[in-house]
C-alpha cells in the first residue's frame, strides 16, 4: 500500500501527479531544482493541446493515436485539479496550419493526413471533452483568397484550418501552483537537486540529493524532463536507444491593443508558429532562432544565460522571420507593449533534424511510463498529455 510518495520534478507532469496522489490520501514530497513550481518548460511553451494534427511527419498515425487521448482529457482533468474552468485560458479560434514549400510532408500528403486524424477524432468517445466542442470535427482547406490574405505565397503553398486549440501555459501554471500550495498533503522541496534513487532491502525507496538522502518512500515518480534518464540509470532502468535534449526559447508578447492575428502553425519542419491567446497576449516562435543548444547527454549542460541584449535580438529576429512568412505578424511588432524571451528543455526519444523526413524526432509515439516496482519514470512526450498520464499513474499506485 502506498501512503508516502516522492515526485521528482515540479512541472505540469509532477504537479498533476502530486495533486492526484494527495487527493487519494497519499502524502507527497515534490523535489525540484528550480526555486518555484512550474517555472521552466511547462510554464514557457505554446500550450497546444494536441489532437495529432501537428505530426504529419509521422504518416503512420502512431503519434496521433498516442497523443489524442491525452489531448481530449486535458480540460476535464486540469479543471478538476484547479477547481476552475479553463475557458479564460483557451484560444478563441481553431488553429490555421500553413504548409511550407520545404515541408517534410507535401501539401496533398498533409491533406490526406489531416483527413485521417479527423476520422480518429470523430470516432473517439471522449471528443466532446476537448477545449472546444468537437461534435462534428472538420478540416477546412483555405481558398486561394484566404491564403493570399494570410501568408507569403513565395514560401507557403497551401493551408488548412483544423479544430485544435491551445491554452495559456502561464495561466495554467499559476493555478496549478496555487493548488499545490493549498494541498496540505504535499510538501515541496525546491532548490533541491536530485542525483539518484536507491532501493533498500525492505523494497522502499530513498531519494538522493546533493545535500542528503531522503525517505524512505513507498513509491517514487520520476517526472523530470532533462536529467530524467540519469536518475533512471541509478535504478537500473534501461535508456531508450536514442534521445535528444533541445533547449528552446520563444517570445511571449503583449500588445498595446487587441489584434486579430490568427493562431498559425507553419508545417511541417523547423519553422515556427503564433498563438493568439486573447487578442493581446501572443506566443511567437521561430525554430532556428529559438534553438539555443541540443545534446544527447543524459544530463545536458545548460546554455549560457541570455543577457538583455541577446533577448532583444532573439525577439526581433523571431518577429522578423515570422513576419516574412506571415505578414500580419508585423502588427504584433508595431504594437508591442512588452515581451519576454523564455523557454526550457525539450526531451524526445528521437533524434535528427526536423528538416529530415526520416528523422525520428517527428514521432511522439514512444511515450508513457516505465517502471521497476514502485519506481515509475514518465516520458511525458508533450505538455498536453501530462495530466492524463498523471491520472493513470495515480490510479495505478492506488489500485
Amino acid at each position: 500500500m502506498v501512503t508516502h510518495a516522492a515526485v521528482l520534478g515540479a512541472g505540469i507532469m509532477g504537479t498533476s501527479t502530486a495533486l492526484l496522489l494527495a487527493r487519494r490520501g497519499i502524502r507527497v514530497v515534490v523535489f525540484d531544482v528550480a526555486g518555484h513550481l512550474i517555472d521552466r518548460a511547462s510554464r514557457w511553451n505554446e500550450g497546444k493541446i494536441h489532437l495529432g494534427y501537428l505530426y504529419a511527419g509521422d504518416a503512420s498515425l502512431d503519434t496521433a493515436r498516442r497523443v489524442l487521448p491525452g489531448g481530449l482529457a486535458f480540460r476535464p482533468i486540469v479543471e478538476s485539479l484547479i477547481a476552475a474552468p479553463l475557458g479564460a485560458a483557451v484560444t478563441d479560434h481553431d488553429d490555421t496550419f500553413l504548409v511550407h514549400r520545404d515541408s517534410v510532408a507535401s501539401l496533398d500528403g498533409t491533406a490526406g493526413y489531416f483527413d485521417a486524424v479527423t476520422r480518429l477524432v470523430s470516432d473517439h468517445p471522449d471528443r466532446t471533452h476537448y477545449l472546444a466542442p468537437l461534435t462534428a470535427p472538420a478540416v477546412h482547406r483555405l481558398t486561394d483568397d484566404e491564403l493570399e490574405r494570410l501568408a507569403n505565397p513565395d514560401v507557403i503553398v497551401g493551408g488548412f484550418r483544423v479544430p485544435e486549440r491551445s491554452v495559456s501555459t502561464t495561466w495554467v501554471a499559476d493555478r496549478l501552483a496555487e493548488a499545490v500550495r493549498a494541498e496540505p498533503r504535499i510538501e515541496c522541496r525546491l532548490l533541491t537537486c536530485v542525483t539518484g534513487v536507491t532501493r533498500h532491502a525492505s523494497g522502499r525507496l530513498r531519494v538522493e540529493t546533493t545535500d542528503a538522502s531522503d525517505g524512505p518512500y513507498d513509491a517514487v515518480v520520476n517526472a523530470l524532463w532533462e536529467g530524467r534518464l540519469a536518475i533512471d540509470a541509478s535504478m537500473g532502468l534501461p535508456s531508450p536507444a536514442a534521445w535528444s535534449h533541445r533547449y528552446r526559447v520563444s517570445v511571449f508578447a503583449r500588445t498595446r491593443r487587441p489584434l486579430d492575428v490568427p493562431s498559425t502553425v507553419i508545417s511541417t519542419g523547423p519553422f515556427g508558429d503564433v498563438k493568439n491567446y486573447n487578442g493581446r497576449d501572443f506566443y511567437l516562435s521561430w525554430y532556428p532562432t529559438g534553438l539555443l543548444t541540443e545534446s544527447a547527454a543524459m544530463v545536458p549542460a545548460m546554455p549560457p544565460i541570455l543577457d538583455a541584449e541577446a533577448r532583444e535580438r532573439i525577439a526581433a529576429t523571431v518577429i522578423a522571420q515570422l513576419a516574412a512568412r506571415l505578414p500580419r505578424v508585423y502588427e504584433i511588432g508595431d504594437q508591442l507593449e512588452s515581451c519576454r524571451v523564455e523557454g526550457g528543455w525539450v526531451y524526445a526519444a528521437g533524434t535528427g533534424s526536423l528538416a529530415d523526413p526520416a528523422s525520428t524526432i517527428h514521432r511522439r509515439d514512444r511515450i508513457g511510463t516505465s517502471r521497476d516496482g514502485r519506481y515509475l519514470s514518465v516520458d511525458t512526450g508533450k505538455y498536453s498529455i501530462a495530466p492524463w498520464l498523471a491520472q493513470r499513474i495515480a490510479e495505478d499506485l492506488t489500485a
